[in-house]
């Protein structure tokens, strides 16, 4: 018995060594070599101050913001550590409710309420973090946004084409609009 200790513990400590520092250490120092801001987080800064992550939605629910889809997040808003589906089908009471009461902040923010909402502004997205909204979502938004910061639609729309992303490699994906970096160049927009 006393024999097969000594190649157990060997192998132990050599899988050990070899899955739990030099392969994280290696990885990590691939990442920050190849692909730095991918490696922390792809964190914005704005005035040199941190704002967010552009891979994680933030709340906007000021009239002079665009707004993002909704967070299934709890106990607050797009927290990573309860991401989650809200898992609410088309038939649960609770995604009338929740649709119901984004329609009515929207309504009460000022927004034209005379054109069909896109769906991505009054439903929760599969992960509850979803930094991104479609460009019908943005475009949805504009007149309230330009209005409530005293802005002309135009610069507004411009500004919304300017942050839209097209399909990854032309074909993956659907075009995108990031909330957070649109909100961002907003306010650099007003007090530039």
């Amino acid at each position: 018995m006393k024999n097969l200790f000594r190649p157990l513990l060997v192998i132990f400590a050599v899988l050990t060594a070899l899955t739990g520092l030099a392969y994280p250490a290696v990885m990590t120092a691939f990442g920050q070599a190849a692909l730095p801001d991918q490696a922390n987080g792809s964190l914005l800064e704005q005035n040199g101050k941190l704002v967010g992550s552009q891979l994680i939605g933030q709340q906007f629910d000021a009239p002079e913001y665009f707004w993002g889809r909704l967070s299934a997040t709890s106990p607050m808003p797009y927290n990573a550590q309860g991401s989650s589906g809200s898992n609410l089908g088309p038939t649960n009471p609770a995604l009338l409710d929740e649709v119901n009461g984004r329609l009515a902040a929207l309504k009460a923010a000022g927004t034209d309420m005379s054109k069909p909402v896109p769906v991505d502004l009054v439903t929760s997205s599969g992960s509850g973090l979803d930094p991104e909204i479609s460009p019908a979502a943005a475009a949805y938004q504009i007149a309230r946004v330009a209005k409530t910061r005293g802005l002309a639609p135009n610069d507004v729309q411009a500004l919304v084409d300017r942050y839209t992303t097209g399909r990854q490699f032309g074909i993956l994906g659907e075009p995108r609009v990031n909330v957070l970096k649109l909100n961002l160049a907003l306010d650099e927009m007003k007090h530039g």
